[in-house]
């Protein structure tokens, strides 16, 4: 293989090829990173977040193609993926998510927040443990919504060196908008997971698996607004909900008759519910700064 051949293997195994996975991980950070700094984000944390996204969802999955290396050749859609066809092998698989991790690690020391340096451990551990949940938890996308969204813990950290009780209700509504679109992207493989016996949520909910995505959805959007009235938010942030609400709608017209892949498309779109969120906070801390 050459060097070209085997950079691009090391590209598609940490999915830059595919960035929905970078905005799903990035718009909750954004969320807490606005939210902690009322508006006014430190913007060297603004940089060394972004890149730790980047970075941390790369390692994520590396390390979740490692574990499902004996699953994925089983699974129409994920067959051809370079750990699962041999074109990576496992061990350089390992070393590269550790090398992304460090990167990742290194770029938040400069910042000499221990706090934030004791969430960044526990961060890590959550992408690295993530992909084993399958085997045994009944709802794994719980344990990806809350791997997903502690990036708003750590924005906390990084702008107040605290995490107050906010956060974690900014992560609980992570949480369950994960489910959501996890859910509709484990329907996709919904027939190959029961054959090889990994455990989602979309085997674990069924014949009501649109009606839970729909309730996760709204718990998601309940809970948001839970967090603007704590914080006192005005209307343009229930407006950006209010589109993100219009968001959940039309995803239920994609899913409702459980067609592989007009769910696919539905989990892709998700990326508009975390910006239509993310618009409503970014703009209405503006306009309460203008107005202050």
């Amino acid at each position: 293989m050459t060097l070209t051949e085997r950079l691009n293997a090391y590209e598609k195994l940490m999915r830059l090829d595919k960035p929905i996975g970078i905005l799903l991980l990035a718009w909750p950070t954004l969320w807490g990173l606005w939210l902690s700094s009322g508006g006014r984000p430190d913007w060297i944390v603004l940089w060394v977040f972004a890149l730790g996204v980047v970075l941390m969802r790369s390692a994520g999955c590396v390390i979740n193609d490692y574990a499902d290396r004996h699953f994925d050749p089983h699974v129409e859609r994920t067959r051809n993926r370079p750990l699962a066809s041999g074109l990576v092998k496992p061990r350089e698989a390992l070393w590269l998510a550790a090398g992304l991790a460090l990167l990742a690690l290194l770029l938040i020391l400069p910042l000499r927040n221990g706090l934030l340096v004791q969430l960044a451990v526990v961060a890590a551990f959550l992408a690295a443990s993530y992909p084993f949940t399958k085997r045994f938890f009944a709802i794994p996308q719980a344990y990806l919504g809350i791997a997903f969204g502690f990036g708003i813990p750590m924005a906390y950290a990084a702008h107040v060196h605290a995490v107050p009780s906010i956060a974690w209700w900014l992560l609980a509504a992570n949480a369950f908008w994960a489910i959501a679109y996890d859910t509709e992207y484990a329907m996709v493989d919904r027939d190959d997971d029961l054959k090889i016996g990994i455990k989602t949520s979309a085997i674990t909910f069924g014949r009501y698996d649109v009606l839970a995505v729909m309730l996760c959805y709204a718990a998601s959007l309940g809970l948001l607004a839970y967090v603007g009235w704590r914080l006192h938010l005005g209307w343009v942030y229930y407006a950006g909900l209010a589109a993100a609400a219009g968001v959940a709608a039309y995803h239920y017209t994609l899913i409702r008759e459980r067609d592989r892949a007009r769910c696919f498309k539905a989990f892709q779109h998700n990326n508009w519910f975390g910006a239509a969120v993310f618009a409503g906070i970014a703009l209405e801390l503006y306009r309460l700064n203008q107005a202050g």
